[in-house]
């Protein structure tokens, strides 16, 4: 199994929603380069992320709820080395 706390940030990102919320669809997206040179930039090119999650833990979940399992699975990475995320959370069957 990978070592949550090993590899790029976009692929603990990755490992960290996968065990936390075992989604049946999950897309991290690195949106830094959209960024570069602005407010949270710290030169690494892994500040900036958009990640779309569908899994049935979300099923009977508000937007915050959603958004709020997302932010805790990935809180130590929000406090240290990302800037900004962007969330699409949604349970199977939802657009």
């Amino acid at each position: 199994m990978t070592d949550l706390a090993t590899g790029s940030v976009q692929d603990q990102i990755t490992a960290r929603l996968t065990a936390a919320l075992d989604p049946t669809q999950l897309t991290v997206i690195n949106e830094s380069g959209l960024h570069a040179g602005h407010m949270g930039d710290d030169g690494t090119g892994e500040t900036h992320f958009r990640v779309e999650v569908e899994t049935p833990t979300f099923e009977g979940l508000n937007r915050v709820a959603r958004q709020r399992l997302v932010n805790q699975a990935l809180a130590d990475l929000l406090s240290t080395q990302i800037h900004a995320l962007a969330i699409k959370a949604r349970a199977p069957g939802e657009r």
